[in-house]
């Protein structure tokens, strides 16, 4: 299993909005690896969707590649006065393998650890069979309002959405220009797009989607919510879903889903049928200990 967050083209973006990042690629153990500031000077660096393990290609033990690929993380860390290195793995066994070396469980996860992913092999009387009553009644209302999607590059657009959205339901959006730099997210084995849902001309829904593989990924949303009645989220992914079969993609995942934090969000990407996909979660390897006590403690204080 590999992620779109451990691509080159995902390394060199992050770079692009300001992050230090290497790759670590031995033929056995790969890794995309990314700083993170936090307070006091410091900082982390960061795994997302790894490491990958090429379990095939290690002949001479794999605890011996493990103890290398550790020591390199800590010596980067220490080198960038990073306090601790965070790894956020899609498989078990990567987990199993690694966490003898002193690695701690987190609570602080950067990517949804739950995601919900459609199975676009299924015809579209089968996805509609496994959805909510809800949802299939939502995307019929869609349609007698007269919902109309289009995959448009209307950034400033999505943009006015996506601000209302973020002061509503009281979230922090990232700046317009990481929005804009992740849209020129096209070459190479990534592609992004912009899809709007209109009603008389007017844009009332959004989503930022990035393909890769035979996946489509639902990145980002916002919503008009003044118009929230006329259903438009349901036309807009119910039509990109029946786009992404006519093009032959497999799966269209979700991304995150948790009740707790999310628990609107998380109804609505429930209602459309989906298998539910858990992954392992986030843990850390510390490296300066006692920052990292403090980095914990502020944690728990505010």
């Amino acid at each position: 299993m590999r992620s779109f967050l451990q691509t080159k083209e995902w390394l060199d973006f992050q770079e692009s909005i300001g992050h230090k990042t290497w790759r670590f690629d031995d033929g056995k153990i790969k890794a995309n690896i990314i700083q993170h500031k936090i307070p006091f000077g410091k900082s982390y660096l960061y795994i997302p969707h790894g490491p990958e393990i090429f379990f095939e290609n290690i002949t001479g033990g794999l605890k011996n590649e493990v103890d290398n690929f550790l020591r390199y993380l800590k010596n980067l860390a220490k080198e960038n006065k990073s306090i601790f290195v965070k790894i956020e793995p899609l498989s078990d066994i990567v987990v199993e393998m690694v966490f003898r070396k002193g690695i701690k469980k987190s609570k602080k996860e950067i990517q949804p650890s739950r995601s919900v992913i459609l199975n676009l092999d299924l015809s579209e009387d089968e996805l509609l069979e496994r959805m909510h009553r809800k949802t299939r009644y939502n995307i019929k209302v869609a349609e007698r309002n007269g919902i109309v999607v289009k995959n448009v590059n209307d950034l400033d657009a999505f943009w006015k959405l996506l601000k209302n959205t973020a002061k509503r339901d009281r979230f922090a959006s990232h700046a317009k220009e990481y929005y804009q730099k992740l849209l020129n997210l096209n070459g190479g084995e990534l592609k992004t797009d912009l899809v709007l849902a209109y009603y008389d001309g007017k844009p009332l829904a959004g989503a930022i989607l990035l393909r890769y593989g035979d996946t489509e990924y639902y990145l980002h949303g916002a919503l008009d919510y003044n118009y929230r009645h006329l259903m438009a989220p349901y036309s807009l992914h119910w039509e990109n879903i029946k786009y992404l079969k006519q093009n032959g993609l497999k799966y269209y995942d979700l991304w995150g889903a948790d009740a707790r934090k999310w628990p609107g969000v998380t109804r609505f990407k429930l209602g459309w049928g989906g298998d539910v996909k858990e992954y392992p979660g986030s843990f850390d390897i510390p490296v300066s200990k006692f920052w990292y006590f403090i980095y914990k403690l502020k944690q728990k204080l505010f």
